[in-house]
């Protein structure tokens, strides 16, 4: 499994962080779940604006894919008047998968 990691700074000033991240859900989960390869996402953010996205693919060419289709950078531009600056990209191996439950109380 492989995990892409996009570092990102919302403007919380044009939007907030919460509906970002609804804006995140509604409309970049539903195209993400339906690439060949895709296990998954996480989305974690801070008040001030900070933002890592996880996306778990099942290889490297899965991931790759995503990119190579142009899904990744059109999802970026849904978001590019929100962020503060542009955001950073990696990929890593997942080597070890604790996952907790939520809990949404």
């Amino acid at each position: 499994m492989v995990a892409r990691v996009t570092l990102a700074e919302i403007d919380a000033v044009r939007m907030s962080v919460a509906r970002a991240v609804e804006q995140f859900e509604e409309s970049v989960i539903p195209e993400l779940q339906q690439e060949p390869g895709y296990e998954g996402c996480y989305v974690l953010t801070t008040p001030e604006g900070k933002a890592l996205a996880i996306t778990f693919w099942t290889d490297d060419e899965a991931a790759e894919r995503s990119l190579a289709s142009g899904l990744y950078a059109a999802q970026v531009d849904k978001f590019v008047t929100l962020m503060r600056t542009p955001p950073g990209r990696e990929a890593y191996d997942v080597s070890i998968a604790d996952v907790p439950a939520l809990s949404h109380a």
